[in-house]
């Protein structure tokens, strides 16, 4: 006989009622200003809390970017992860799991632009930081995965082929060179790169 989860404490209920204001009220902000002209102070007039409350779910503008843009990349994640299984040209199943992060990233390309800076020259102790670095984690395990159908390409060689793959997405949605750039456009330009690092 299973054990009964125990109920969730009003306490508890009533932080994640928080966290969900201040996620939906930074999303809104970001999207419709762009992270780096909203302020904390805005944030929380939004999700009707005080400043002080707020830094408690996340101590910087960075890492409420990174709270809101990691609920979309994980969803973008499993999207592609799905249509990746039915595919069975690796190529084509590897792009399938890079085109829904690709668009997610481009919905508004200055906050997927600082995503990625705060990715990289984050504090990887703040736990939204954390989050975001297990999503890149497991973003490289779903692409040695379809490399791995290869049987040529053993466990290792699919992992740093993955991790390849990976650095050639975040480059080229990161690139300021890019900006301009479609979704499109950029998946096109990681296709290249992807092609010619898949065996033959």
């Amino acid at each position: 006989m299973p054990l009964a989860t125990p109920p969730v404490g009003r306490r508890e209920r009533n932080k994640q009622v928080k966290l969900e204001r201040i996620t939906a009220a930074a999303r809104e902000l970001f999207t419709e200003h762009g992270v780096d002209d909203v302020t904390t102070q805005q944030i929380a007039e939004k999700a009707d809390i005080g400043t002080g409350t707020l830094f408690l779910y996340a101590k910087t503008k960075g890492e409420l970017l990174l709270l809101v843009q990691n609920s979309g990349y994980a969803d973008a994640l499993e999207e592609g992860k799905a249509a990746a299984e039915s595919i069975p040209d690796a190529l084509d199943a590897v792009m399938a799991i890079i085109r829904p992060v690709v668009e997610c990233n481009r919905i508004q390309i200055d906050n997927g632009r600082t995503y990625l800076r705060e990715l990289v020259f984050g504090d990887p102790e703040e736990p939204h930081h954390h989050d975001a670095l297990t999503l890149t984690i497991q973003t490289e395990e779903a692409i040695a995965a379809v490399l791995r159908r290869d049987d040529r390409t053993g466990p290792p060689d699919a992992a740093a082929l993955a991790h390849i793959v990976s650095a050639i997405m975040f480059l080229s949605m990161a690139a300021t060179a890019n900006i301009a750039r479609t979704v499109e456009d950029i998946l096109r330009e990681i296709r290249d790169q992807v092609r010619v690092l898949l065996p033959r």
